[in-house]
Protein backbone atom coordinates (compact mmCIF):
# COMPACT_ATOMS: atom_id res chain seq x y z
CA UNK A 1 0.00 0.00 0.00
CA UNK A 2 2.58 2.72 0.39
CA UNK A 3 4.63 1.69 -2.80
CA UNK A 4 1.17 2.21 -4.43
CA UNK A 5 0.56 5.83 -2.27
CA UNK A 6 4.62 6.85 -3.33
CA UNK A 7 4.60 10.30 -4.83
CA UNK A 8 8.77 11.04 -4.65
CA UNK A 9 10.74 8.28 -2.77
CA UNK A 10 11.28 4.74 -1.84
CA UNK A 11 14.09 4.14 0.21
CA UNK A 12 14.21 0.12 1.38
CA UNK A 13 16.97 -1.04 3.15
CA UNK A 14 16.78 -5.25 4.01
CA UNK A 15 19.05 -8.15 5.42
CA UNK A 16 17.67 -10.81 3.08
CA UNK A 17 14.87 -10.25 -0.03
CA UNK A 18 14.44 -14.01 -1.25
CA UNK A 19 13.97 -14.72 -4.39
CA UNK A 20 10.21 -16.50 -3.86
CA UNK A 21 6.88 -15.29 -4.05
CA UNK A 22 6.97 -12.45 -1.56
CA UNK A 23 10.22 -10.94 -2.63
CA UNK A 24 8.97 -11.09 -6.73
CA UNK A 25 5.84 -9.07 -5.48
CA UNK A 26 7.81 -6.28 -3.77
CA UNK A 27 10.43 -5.94 -6.76
CA UNK A 28 7.20 -5.35 -8.59
CA UNK A 29 5.60 -2.88 -6.46
CA UNK A 30 8.95 -0.78 -6.73
CA UNK A 31 8.85 -1.93 -10.69
CA UNK A 32 5.31 -0.09 -10.40
CA UNK A 33 6.32 3.16 -8.33
CA UNK A 34 9.53 3.73 -10.34
CA UNK A 35 7.16 3.68 -13.47
CA UNK A 36 5.48 6.12 -11.92
CA UNK A 37 8.55 8.35 -11.71
CA UNK A 38 9.25 7.72 -8.26
CA UNK A 39 12.77 7.58 -7.20
CA UNK A 40 13.87 4.18 -5.55
CA UNK A 41 16.56 3.52 -3.90
CA UNK A 42 17.30 -0.52 -2.72
CA UNK A 43 19.82 -1.37 -0.45
CA UNK A 44 20.54 -5.27 0.41
CA UNK A 45 23.38 -6.47 2.76
CA UNK A 46 24.94 -9.54 0.13
CA UNK A 47 24.15 -12.17 2.88
CA UNK A 48 21.76 -14.08 0.50
CA UNK A 49 22.57 -12.59 -3.01
CA UNK A 50 24.93 -15.19 -4.29
CA UNK A 51 24.23 -16.07 -7.79
CA UNK A 52 21.61 -13.21 -8.30
CA UNK A 53 24.12 -10.10 -9.40
CA UNK A 54 22.42 -10.11 -12.91
CA UNK A 55 18.91 -10.12 -11.95
CA UNK A 56 19.55 -7.33 -9.47
CA UNK A 57 21.37 -5.00 -12.55
CA UNK A 58 17.94 -6.02 -14.34
CA UNK A 59 16.30 -4.35 -11.49
CA UNK A 60 18.49 -1.37 -11.49
CA UNK A 61 18.38 -1.15 -15.24
CA UNK A 62 15.30 1.09 -14.79
CA UNK A 63 16.22 4.34 -14.63
CA UNK A 64 14.12 5.47 -11.74
CA UNK A 65 15.45 2.42 -9.86
CA UNK A 66 19.42 1.95 -7.76
CA UNK A 67 20.55 -1.01 -6.16
CA UNK A 68 23.57 -0.65 -3.83
CA UNK A 69 24.72 -4.15 -2.09
CA UNK A 70 26.47 -3.56 1.57
CA UNK A 71 29.64 -5.32 2.41
CA UNK A 72 29.87 -7.28 -0.44
CA UNK A 73 31.67 -10.92 -1.24
CA UNK A 74 34.19 -11.04 -3.34
CA UNK A 75 32.81 -12.56 -6.62
CA UNK A 76 35.77 -14.32 -7.40
CA UNK A 77 35.85 -16.81 -4.99
CA UNK A 78 33.55 -18.97 -3.28
CA UNK A 79 30.79 -17.41 -0.29
CA UNK A 80 31.40 -20.17 1.91
CA UNK A 81 35.13 -20.14 2.32
CA UNK A 82 34.94 -16.34 3.24
CA UNK A 83 32.23 -16.94 5.63
CA UNK A 84 34.29 -19.30 7.48
CA UNK A 85 37.49 -17.64 6.97
CA UNK A 86 36.62 -13.52 7.35
CA UNK A 87 35.87 -13.15 10.74
CA UNK A 88 35.55 -9.26 11.21
CA UNK A 89 34.94 -8.88 7.72
CA UNK A 90 32.42 -10.75 5.73
CA UNK A 91 30.77 -12.18 9.49
CA UNK A 92 29.41 -8.95 10.13
CA UNK A 93 26.41 -8.21 8.47
CA UNK A 94 23.71 -5.17 7.93
CA UNK A 95 21.02 -6.68 9.75
CA UNK A 96 18.87 -3.89 9.01
CA UNK A 97 14.95 -3.91 7.22
CA UNK A 98 13.36 -0.72 6.76
CA UNK A 99 10.84 1.07 3.97
CA UNK A 100 10.48 4.79 4.10
CA UNK A 101 8.72 7.08 1.83
CA UNK A 102 8.61 10.15 0.18
CA UNK A 103 10.65 10.65 3.59
CA UNK A 104 7.25 10.71 5.64
CA UNK A 105 6.08 7.47 6.96
CA UNK A 106 8.07 4.20 7.36
CA UNK A 107 8.07 0.61 8.49
CA UNK A 108 10.25 -0.98 10.91
CA UNK A 109 10.69 -4.07 12.47
CA UNK A 110 12.08 -7.72 12.18
CA UNK A 111 10.93 -9.03 9.16
CA UNK A 112 12.95 -9.63 5.75
CA UNK A 113 11.25 -10.09 2.40
CA UNK A 114 10.50 -13.26 1.83
CA UNK A 115 7.54 -16.05 1.92
CA UNK A 116 8.54 -17.32 5.71
CA UNK A 117 7.87 -13.90 6.79
CA UNK A 118 4.81 -13.18 5.61
CA UNK A 119 2.72 -16.47 6.18
CA UNK A 120 3.26 -17.82 2.03
CA UNK A 121 5.90 -20.78 2.75
CA UNK A 122 4.02 -24.08 3.75
CA UNK A 123 6.60 -25.28 5.84
CA UNK A 124 7.39 -22.39 7.93
CA UNK A 125 5.71 -19.05 9.53
CA UNK A 126 7.60 -16.73 11.58
CA UNK A 127 5.81 -15.23 13.88
CA UNK A 128 7.05 -11.46 13.52
CA UNK A 129 5.91 -7.58 14.50
CA UNK A 130 7.01 -4.05 12.38
CA UNK A 131 5.30 -0.89 13.15
CA UNK A 132 4.14 2.31 10.72
CA UNK A 133 5.65 5.62 11.59
CA UNK A 134 5.21 9.12 10.58
CA UNK A 135 6.36 12.47 11.00
CA UNK A 136 10.29 12.64 12.79
CA UNK A 137 10.52 9.14 13.08
CA UNK A 138 10.40 8.83 9.56
CA UNK A 139 12.63 11.33 8.98
CA UNK A 140 15.08 9.83 11.23
CA UNK A 141 14.86 6.63 9.39
CA UNK A 142 16.05 8.13 6.24
CA UNK A 143 19.17 9.94 7.51
CA UNK A 144 20.03 6.69 8.41
CA UNK A 145 19.55 5.04 5.25
CA UNK A 146 21.48 7.88 4.24
CA UNK A 147 24.23 7.11 6.29
CA UNK A 148 24.15 3.25 4.67
CA UNK A 149 23.59 3.79 1.03
CA UNK A 150 26.67 6.59 0.94
CA UNK A 151 28.74 4.47 3.33
CA UNK A 152 32.29 2.71 1.67
CA UNK A 153 30.67 -0.59 2.01
CA UNK A 154 27.83 0.38 -0.50
CA UNK A 155 28.78 -1.03 -3.60
CA UNK A 156 26.29 0.00 -7.04
CA UNK A 157 25.77 -3.40 -7.85
CA UNK A 158 26.49 -2.27 -11.74
CA UNK A 159 30.10 -2.14 -9.84
CA UNK A 160 29.95 -6.31 -8.76
CA UNK A 161 28.73 -7.59 -12.25
CA UNK A 162 31.35 -8.89 -14.36
CA UNK A 163 29.17 -8.36 -17.42
CA UNK A 164 25.91 -6.55 -17.67
CA UNK A 165 22.59 -8.66 -19.49
CA UNK A 166 21.85 -7.25 -22.84
CA UNK A 167 18.60 -5.74 -23.90
CA UNK A 168 17.24 -8.71 -24.99
CA UNK A 169 18.50 -10.75 -21.91
CA UNK A 170 17.19 -8.08 -19.80
CA UNK A 171 13.78 -7.82 -21.99
CA UNK A 172 13.32 -11.68 -21.43
CA UNK A 173 13.92 -12.12 -17.94
CA UNK A 174 11.67 -9.06 -17.55
CA UNK A 175 8.98 -10.76 -19.43
CA UNK A 176 9.06 -13.49 -17.40
CA UNK A 177 9.24 -11.94 -14.42
CA UNK A 178 5.69 -9.92 -15.26
CA UNK A 179 3.72 -13.81 -16.23
CA UNK A 180 5.21 -15.35 -12.77
CA UNK A 181 3.81 -12.37 -11.01
CA UNK A 182 0.64 -12.16 -12.89
CA UNK A 183 0.40 -15.27 -11.96
CA UNK A 184 0.84 -14.72 -8.40
CA UNK A 185 -2.01 -12.01 -8.05
CA UNK A 186 -4.66 -14.85 -8.98
CA UNK A 187 -3.39 -17.11 -6.17
CA UNK A 188 -4.94 -18.64 -2.71
CA UNK A 189 -2.29 -17.03 -0.83
CA UNK A 190 -3.38 -13.50 -2.58
CA UNK A 191 -7.17 -13.67 -2.03
CA UNK A 192 -6.33 -14.67 1.90
CA UNK A 193 -4.37 -11.66 1.62
CA UNK A 194 -7.60 -9.56 0.21
CA UNK A 195 -9.73 -10.98 2.63
CA UNK A 196 -7.99 -10.07 5.76
CA UNK A 197 -8.97 -8.18 8.37
CA UNK A 198 -5.77 -5.50 7.99
CA UNK A 199 -6.69 -5.17 3.79
CA UNK A 200 -10.26 -4.61 5.03
CA UNK A 201 -9.26 -1.84 7.59
CA UNK A 202 -6.98 -0.22 4.44
CA UNK A 203 -9.72 -0.66 2.09
CA UNK A 204 -12.49 1.11 4.50
CA UNK A 205 -9.87 4.01 5.96
CA UNK A 206 -11.03 2.35 9.27
CA UNK A 207 -6.93 1.96 10.39
CA UNK A 208 -6.29 2.64 13.51
CA UNK A 209 -2.91 4.68 14.77
CA UNK A 210 -1.53 5.27 18.18
CA UNK A 211 -0.03 8.82 18.33
CA UNK A 212 2.99 9.05 20.63
CA UNK A 213 6.56 9.95 20.60
CA UNK A 214 9.13 7.73 18.79
CA UNK A 215 13.14 7.63 19.30
CA UNK A 216 14.98 6.09 16.38
CA UNK A 217 18.13 4.19 17.45
CA UNK A 218 20.32 2.38 15.24
CA UNK A 219 23.87 1.33 14.67
CA UNK A 220 26.46 3.55 12.71
CA UNK A 221 27.62 1.90 9.50
CA UNK A 222 31.28 2.62 10.81
CA UNK A 223 30.55 -0.59 13.41
CA UNK A 224 30.92 -2.79 10.29
CA UNK A 225 34.64 -1.69 10.13
CA UNK A 226 35.62 -0.62 13.96
CA UNK A 227 36.60 -3.13 16.30
CA UNK A 228 34.27 -4.64 17.98
CA UNK A 229 35.63 -4.01 21.35
CA UNK A 230 34.44 -0.21 20.78
CA UNK A 231 30.95 0.20 22.32
CA UNK A 232 30.67 3.69 21.26
CA UNK A 233 29.40 1.82 17.54
CA UNK A 234 26.35 -0.39 19.41
CA UNK A 235 23.16 0.46 19.41
CA UNK A 236 22.09 -0.92 23.17
CA UNK A 237 24.18 1.82 24.68
CA UNK A 238 21.38 4.10 22.85
CA UNK A 239 18.66 1.87 24.64
CA UNK A 240 20.78 1.65 28.16
CA UNK A 241 19.04 4.57 29.89
CA UNK A 242 15.40 2.96 28.98
CA UNK A 243 16.84 -0.50 29.96
CA UNK A 244 18.10 0.68 33.48
CA UNK A 245 15.22 3.09 33.84
CA UNK A 246 13.05 0.15 34.38
CA UNK A 247 11.06 0.19 37.45
CA UNK A 248 8.38 -2.59 37.33
CA UNK A 249 8.36 -4.97 34.22
CA UNK A 250 10.10 -5.82 31.38
CA UNK A 251 8.76 -8.08 28.75
CA UNK A 252 11.06 -9.23 25.69
CA UNK A 253 10.40 -10.78 22.71
CA UNK A 254 13.52 -11.92 21.04
CA UNK A 255 14.22 -15.29 18.61
CA UNK A 256 18.05 -15.29 19.44
CA UNK A 257 18.13 -14.84 22.87
CA UNK A 258 22.24 -15.43 24.40
CA UNK A 259 22.50 -12.83 27.08
CA UNK A 260 26.04 -13.63 28.00
CA UNK A 261 27.60 -12.96 31.20
CA UNK A 262 26.75 -8.97 31.28
CA UNK A 263 22.93 -9.59 30.37
CA UNK A 264 22.43 -12.06 34.03
CA UNK A 265 24.10 -9.24 35.71
CA UNK A 266 21.84 -6.81 34.09
CA UNK A 267 18.81 -9.26 34.67
CA UNK A 268 19.74 -9.63 38.18
CA UNK A 269 20.20 -6.32 39.32
CA UNK A 270 16.82 -6.05 37.80
CA UNK A 271 15.67 -9.00 39.83
CA UNK A 272 16.90 -7.25 43.46
CA UNK A 273 14.81 -4.38 42.66
CA UNK A 274 12.05 -6.50 42.46
CA UNK A 275 11.26 -6.03 38.89
CA UNK A 276 9.13 -8.51 37.30
CA UNK A 277 10.89 -10.00 33.66
CA UNK A 278 9.22 -12.15 31.25
CA UNK A 279 10.84 -13.12 28.45
CA UNK A 280 9.81 -15.22 25.42
CA UNK A 281 12.15 -16.97 22.81
CA UNK A 282 12.26 -19.93 20.57
CA UNK A 283 12.30 -23.78 21.69
CA UNK A 284 14.78 -26.08 20.68
CA UNK A 285 12.37 -27.12 18.33
CA UNK A 286 10.63 -23.77 16.90
CA UNK A 287 14.40 -22.11 16.58
CA UNK A 288 15.73 -22.07 12.97
CA UNK A 289 19.18 -21.83 13.97
CA UNK A 290 20.25 -24.61 16.92
CA UNK A 291 23.91 -23.27 17.34
CA UNK A 292 21.84 -19.80 18.88
CA UNK A 293 19.91 -22.41 21.21
CA UNK A 294 22.96 -24.37 22.16
CA UNK A 295 24.22 -20.70 23.53
CA UNK A 296 21.08 -19.89 24.66
CA UNK A 297 20.32 -23.25 26.77
CA UNK A 298 23.77 -22.72 29.12
CA UNK A 299 21.97 -19.25 30.96
CA UNK A 300 18.19 -20.70 31.66
CA UNK A 301 19.06 -22.12 35.11
CA UNK A 302 20.82 -19.13 36.20
CA UNK A 303 17.83 -17.04 34.80
CA UNK A 304 14.90 -19.28 36.03
CA UNK A 305 16.81 -19.44 39.81
CA UNK A 306 16.57 -15.79 39.91
CA UNK A 307 12.86 -15.75 39.31
CA UNK A 308 13.05 -14.68 35.46
CA UNK A 309 10.01 -16.05 33.82
CA UNK A 310 10.83 -17.68 30.97
CA UNK A 311 8.88 -18.97 27.83
CA UNK A 312 9.89 -20.72 24.90
CA UNK A 313 7.33 -21.33 22.00
CA UNK A 314 4.88 -23.87 21.07
CA UNK A 315 6.07 -24.84 17.50
CA UNK A 316 2.84 -26.66 17.24
CA UNK A 317 -0.07 -23.56 17.89
CA UNK A 318 -3.58 -24.49 18.73
CA UNK A 319 -6.67 -24.50 16.56
CA UNK A 320 -7.52 -20.84 17.65
CA UNK A 321 -4.58 -19.35 16.83
CA UNK A 322 -3.67 -21.83 13.63
CA UNK A 323 -6.88 -20.59 12.36
CA UNK A 324 -6.15 -16.97 12.83
CA UNK A 325 -2.86 -17.37 11.07
CA UNK A 326 -4.46 -19.27 8.00
CA UNK A 327 -5.55 -16.26 7.23
CA UNK A 328 -2.19 -15.31 5.63
CA UNK A 329 -2.51 -19.21 3.80
CA UNK A 330 -0.45 -20.90 5.38
CA UNK A 331 -1.61 -23.86 6.51
CA UNK A 332 -0.09 -26.26 9.07
CA UNK A 333 3.12 -24.69 8.91
CA UNK A 334 5.65 -25.18 12.00
CA UNK A 335 5.77 -21.65 14.00
CA UNK A 336 8.79 -19.99 14.81
CA UNK A 337 9.56 -16.66 16.72
CA UNK A 338 10.56 -13.94 15.02
CA UNK A 339 9.96 -10.70 16.35
CA UNK A 340 12.04 -8.75 17.97
CA UNK A 341 10.71 -6.29 20.85
CA UNK A 342 10.51 -4.88 24.21
CA UNK A 343 8.26 -3.57 26.51
CA UNK A 344 8.98 -1.45 29.15
CA UNK A 345 6.83 -0.61 32.81
CA UNK A 346 3.66 -0.84 30.44
CA UNK A 347 4.72 2.96 28.70
CA UNK A 348 7.42 2.70 26.28
CA UNK A 349 7.96 0.31 23.47
CA UNK A 350 11.23 -1.21 21.63
CA UNK A 351 10.29 -2.76 17.59
CA UNK A 352 13.17 -3.14 15.76
CA UNK A 353 15.48 -5.27 14.32
CA UNK A 354 17.69 -6.18 17.39
CA UNK A 355 18.18 -9.74 18.69
CA UNK A 356 19.51 -10.18 22.32
CA UNK A 357 22.75 -11.96 21.54
CA UNK A 358 26.52 -11.29 20.55
CA UNK A 359 25.70 -11.23 16.81
CA UNK A 360 23.42 -8.47 16.94
CA UNK A 361 24.66 -6.60 20.11
CA UNK A 362 28.29 -6.50 18.81
CA UNK A 363 28.77 -7.81 15.30
CA UNK A 364 25.85 -6.56 12.89
CA UNK A 365 24.33 -3.38 12.53
CA UNK A 366 20.78 -2.64 13.75
CA UNK A 367 18.00 -0.03 13.52
CA UNK A 368 14.65 0.37 16.01
CA UNK A 369 12.00 2.73 17.37
CA UNK A 370 11.39 3.26 21.43
CA UNK A 371 7.79 4.68 21.63
CA UNK A 372 6.50 6.49 24.58
CA UNK A 373 3.16 4.90 24.19
CA UNK A 374 1.15 3.04 27.09
CA UNK A 375 -1.36 2.67 24.85
CA UNK A 376 0.40 0.21 22.42
CA UNK A 377 2.59 -1.22 25.59
CA UNK A 378 -0.88 -2.04 27.25
CA UNK A 379 -1.68 -4.19 23.93
CA UNK A 380 0.97 -6.06 23.85
CA UNK A 381 1.32 -6.44 27.59
CA UNK A 382 -2.10 -7.69 27.85
CA UNK A 383 -1.98 -9.65 24.67
CA UNK A 384 1.04 -11.57 26.58
CA UNK A 385 -0.94 -12.11 29.59
CA UNK A 386 -3.69 -13.47 27.74
CA UNK A 387 -2.08 -15.73 24.87
CA UNK A 388 1.12 -16.91 26.61
CA UNK A 389 0.68 -20.43 28.05
CA UNK A 390 -1.43 -20.95 24.67
CA UNK A 391 1.75 -20.24 22.41
CA UNK A 392 4.40 -21.44 24.10
CA UNK A 393 6.12 -23.43 27.01
CA UNK A 394 6.90 -21.91 30.89
CA UNK A 395 10.26 -23.31 31.64
CA UNK A 396 9.97 -24.01 35.80
CA UNK A 397 13.42 -25.91 37.89
CA UNK A 398 13.00 -28.80 39.89
CA UNK A 399 14.99 -29.73 42.47
CA UNK A 400 16.15 -28.17 45.83
CA UNK A 401 19.49 -28.60 45.15
CA UNK A 402 21.19 -25.75 43.27
CA UNK A 403 23.52 -26.96 40.49
CA UNK A 404 21.29 -30.12 40.35
CA UNK A 405 18.26 -28.99 39.36
CA UNK A 406 15.98 -30.51 36.20
CA UNK A 407 14.46 -27.50 33.91
CA UNK A 408 11.02 -28.90 33.02
CA UNK A 409 8.40 -27.87 30.81
CA UNK A 410 4.85 -26.92 30.91
CA UNK A 411 2.57 -26.60 27.85
CA UNK A 412 -0.28 -28.09 25.72
CA UNK A 413 0.54 -30.76 23.55
CA UNK A 414 -2.68 -31.54 21.30
CA UNK A 415 -4.83 -29.62 23.18
CA UNK A 416 -3.63 -31.01 26.93
CA UNK A 417 -1.91 -29.09 29.53
CA UNK A 418 1.06 -31.68 29.78
CA UNK A 419 4.27 -31.35 31.95
CA UNK A 420 7.42 -32.49 30.23
CA UNK A 421 11.09 -33.27 31.25
CA UNK A 422 13.02 -32.88 27.72
CA UNK A 423 12.83 -30.24 25.05
CA UNK A 424 9.56 -30.37 23.70
CA UNK A 425 9.17 -32.14 20.29
CA UNK A 426 12.76 -32.93 20.29
CA UNK A 427 14.50 -36.66 19.68
CA UNK A 428 17.82 -37.80 21.16
CA UNK A 429 20.19 -36.57 18.11
CA UNK A 430 18.83 -33.26 18.28
CA UNK A 431 19.43 -32.57 21.82
CA UNK A 432 22.53 -34.51 21.57
CA UNK A 433 23.76 -32.14 18.86
CA UNK A 434 23.21 -29.21 20.80
CA UNK A 435 25.03 -30.44 23.64
CA UNK A 436 27.86 -30.81 21.48
CA UNK A 437 27.54 -27.09 20.20
CA UNK A 438 27.47 -25.72 24.08
CA UNK A 439 30.99 -26.79 24.81
CA UNK A 440 32.59 -25.02 21.45
CA UNK A 441 33.63 -21.31 21.87
CA UNK A 442 31.36 -19.84 19.20
CA UNK A 443 29.20 -17.76 21.44
CA UNK A 444 30.89 -14.27 20.34
CA UNK A 445 29.47 -15.39 16.39
CA UNK A 446 26.26 -16.63 17.29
Amino acid sequence: VLADLAERSIDTQYYMIHNDVVGSLFINKLYEAAERGVRVRLLIDDIDQGGRDSGMAIIDAHPNIEVRIFNPFARNVGRTGQYITGFGKQTRRAHNKSFTVDNQVTILGGRNIGDEYFNADPELAFLDIDVLSSGPVAREVSASFDLYWNHELSYPITTLVEELPTEEEARQRKQEFDEFVAEQYESEYMQHLRDSDLAKELAQGLLSLSWGIGDVVADDPDKLIEDTSDTKYRLIEQLRPYLEGVQKELIIFSPYFVPGKGGIAYFQTLRDRGVRVRILTNSLSSTDVSAVHAGYSRYRKALLRMGVELYELNKELNKEERKKMKQGGIGDSRASLHAKAFVLDRKWVFIGSLNIDPRSIVQNTEIGVVFQSPEIAEFMSNGFDRKIDRLAFRLELEGVNKGNEKIVWHGLIDGEQKTLYKDPYTGFWKRFGVGFMRILPIESQI
